[in-house]
């Protein structure tokens, strides 16, 4: 092998390594998110909470992680992401150990800290889009943006998984201090590969090298003005901001409330409840990736990204949609799962459609990019989770929860069908 392509195979490495630390990374930040939908229904128990109260409380975390998003997407683009991410991961870590103190002292108490832990969480995607745009080559993008996000389905089915067991054998704080702790150990390896790992692109081929050009640079060395202007006024970056609210109206219906879908409307154990949840995050992981690998390929084949991109986020909210209006007539748990798992699946292909987007338009910029458009992103954490408590109380039941998410998700294809382009619209 030629000191050439074993420079090459030795950057290839080197890229996926950090992906993975990313992906890990992920699967700490929604391990540390979810936990608390399945765990919030014995707090509701034991403090008599009302589905109104419960909407309060699994929505108060994404104030705060709405708050500092473009701060921190800021400074992501300014002192890089390794940095911020190893910060962020201690931060959000503690204040996940902390959830059950904060609970016996007062509601505002728990609030509070549930406001702070979002304002951790804040910066892990900007920081890894960070990273990402400048160590990935075109052809990799896609697959490289979902093997992080592959770090929400394993870290949710992860979190349902073990938050139930937890729960019924050592109490529902035990969750809380377990992964909080498992966070601040992790923090440990992710400073590790920081001192291991200088801020230097990796040597690769001459090929990758110039598709790599425009943002070579070391992370945070050149102070760039950040062009919010364009940023602002494209229609491109409208594109991505609405359908990222879109999409996460899905991605947080399902994160807080599908337990107690299937513990109020299916009758099952709060175990049973976390178990039953698991299938859509193994659709969603499985899909995800298939839809990465297969735009990487089209691609690379030749084929124009934006169609690529147009295909992948409209197939994804249009099935979406369908399967959530099939949930309507769900009358058996195995229907209901079968139509969350199709909803949240065929979602899935936004993996290759919106998700990657922000490396394709502006890749200099995608950090700060994301903390624009998952300000917009985090609305439905806040506005859709509350509202589904309300909606509970109001109705008794989740049909209108369902209709209100299909809309939300057509509203966001008809955006992207017009807006959506994977053209670079600034360097």
């Amino acid at each position: 092998m030629t000191a050439g392509a074993q420079g090459g195979r030795s950057g290839l490495q080197k890229r996926y390594i950090v992906v993975l630390m990313c992906a890990l990374a992920t699967f700490i930040c929604y391990i540390d998110r979810v936990n608390i939908s399945v765990a919030i229904i014995p707090m509701a128990e034991e403090y008599g909470w009302s589905g109104t109260t419960k909407g309060l409380v699994l929505s108060s975390f994404f104030i705060g992680y709405m708050a500092a998003m473009i701060p921190t997407g800021w400074l992501a683009n300014r002192i890089g992401g390794r940095m911020l991410l190893g910060v962020a991961l201690i931060c959000w870590s503690l204040f996940t150990l902390v959830t059950p103190i904060a609970a016996a002292v007062s509601f505002g108490t728990l609030i509070a800290t549930r406001i702070l832990m979002g304002a951790g969480e804040a910066a892990s995607f900007p920081a890894i889009y960070n990273l990402l745009a400048r160590w990935m080559p075109g052809p990799e993008k896609s697959r490289a943006a979902a093997i992080n996000l592959t770090g929400i389905p394993l870290g949710t089915i992860f979190a349902l998984l073990v938050t139930g067991w937890l729960v019924e054998n050592y109490g529902w704080e035990s969750v809380f201090y377990a992964f909080g702790g498992a966070g601040l150990v992790f923090a440990i390896f992710w400073f590790r590969l920081i001192h291991a790992r200088p801020g230097v692109h990796p040597t690769i081929g001459a090929e990758e090298r110039a598709l790599l050009a425009p943002i070579e640079t070391e992370t945070g060395t050149v102070r760039q003005p950040i062009p919010w202007r364009v940023l602002l006024s494209h229609k491109a970056v409208w594109a991505l901001i609405i359908n990222h609210f879109c999409n996460n109206w899905t991605l947080y219906l399902m994160l807080a409330w599908l337990p107690s879908y299937f513990r109020d409307v299916q009758h099952m154990s709060i175990a049973g409840s976390g178990l039953f949840a698991i299938g859509p995050w193994i659709c969603q992981f499985v899909i995800g990736n298939a839809a990465a690998v297969t735009a990487d390929k089209m691609i690379a084949g030749g084929a124009d990204v934006t169609r690529v991109r147009r295909l992948m986020q409209c197939g994804g909210l249009v099935g979406s949609a369908a399967f959530f209006l099939l949930a309507l007539q769900a009358t058996t748990p195995a229907m209901a799962l079968f139509c969350m798992c199709g909803a949240l699946g065929v979602g899935a292909l936004a993996f290759a459609g919106f998700a990657v987007n922000h490396l394709d338009i502006a890749p200099r910029h995608a950090d700060v990019l994301w903390g624009i458009t998952n300000t917009a992103g985090t609305l439905p954490g806040i506005i859709g989770v509350a509202a589904t408590g309300l909606l509970l109380d109001l109705t008794g039941g989740y049909t209108a929860t369902f209709l209100l998410a299909a809309g939300v998700n057509l509203v966001g294809a008809a955006v992207w069908l017009a807006w959506g382009t994977g053209r670079r619209i600034i360097d």
